[in-house]
């Protein structure tokens, strides 16, 4: 009796701590938040076809009002060439976005600008941090100077990569870790690891150049891009994209983000996606 009691005791005990935790993680409100994607373009290509997929989730109804700002060049200290890619930023993030590589002090001082207001009306930011935490280190000081810092409540982080994270300055990843609220997702290069595997040799890209789907402009920029500068001048070469398939793996983030389901492959984004509206 005393050892049902015990086994009573300790699975409500679970039950509760269990409960009370998903109570305690936050969830992304689409009427307030605002979702920052941090983009390292240095030195994969990954990137490119990332920001390409994202096309289809800004193009979607559920998310035509999607409160979002992106940032190039949010690179930490790994070696190797920049990917340049300003023409895929204006075509897909019109003016909802800044150079963080050419332009460091102005690229801080409009971020900043984007999260006040949100921060003001009530809202979170939502980091997703497709490269290294760098960034996000001097965004935060720069808020904190500026007079309005941030509470680990109101930034959340969310990485999906051991790499990105050896790749962030020690100091920055240990300042982003302590002040944010910091979650680390499985890597999104693999599949069946609870994020989805967004990494496919198999999947020809190609066929999303065709004219009658939604994101076939930006598409067909994406892969120019990606061609030109994958393995390029000491540039890591991305196989997945070299063969012609699919690599946007960095998109784990913001599906896990934003709480997007039955996207857990390559085939199954697209097929939920890559439609007209």
């Amino acid at each position: 009796m005393k050892k049902l009691y015990l086994l009573t005791l300790f699975t409500t005990s679970v039950l509760f701590s269990l409960l009370g935790h998903a109570a305690d993680t936050p969830k992304f409100d689409k009427a307030k938040d605002l979702l920052l994607l941090n983009f390292d373009l240095k030195t994969d290509v990954d990137d490119i076809h990332t920001i390409a997929a994202l096309d289809l989730i800004l193009k979607a109804k559920s998310f035509k009002d999607l409160n979002y700002f992106a940032v190039s060049g949010t690179y930490g200290v790994q070696g190797g060439l920049y990917v340049p890619a300003n023409s895929l930023f204006d075509l897909v993030f019109k003016n909802n976005w800044t150079d963080a590589h050419m332009e460091r002090k102005k690229a801080l001082a409009d971020t900043s600008k984007r999260i006040k207001k949100t921060v003001s009306a009530g809202g979170r930011v939502w980091a997703a941090e497709a490269g290294q935490s760098d960034f996000t280190q001097d965004l935060l000081n720069h808020l904190a100077q500026m007079g309005n810092p941030l509470t680990k409540e109101q930034f959340v982080v969310v990485q999906h990569s051991t790499w990105n994270e050896k790749e962030t300055s020690k100091d920055a990843l240990a300042f982003v870790k302590e002040k944010t609220t910091y979650i680390k997702i499985p890597d999104g290069n693999a599949a069946e690891n609870g994020s989805p595997g967004y990494n496919n040799t198999s999947y020809a890209v190609k066929k999303l150049e065709a004219a009658n789907l939604p994101s076939s402009k930006v598409w067909t920029m994406a892969n120019a891009i990606s061609n030109q500068y994958n393995g390029v001048n000491g540039r890591y070469q991305n196989d997945s994209i070299h063969y012609g398939g699919a690599d946007f793996s960095d998109l784990s983030e913001v599906i896990s983000i934003l709480g997007i389901t039955d996207v857990d492959t390559v085939n199954q984004f697209f097929t939920k996606f890559n439609t007209n509206p």
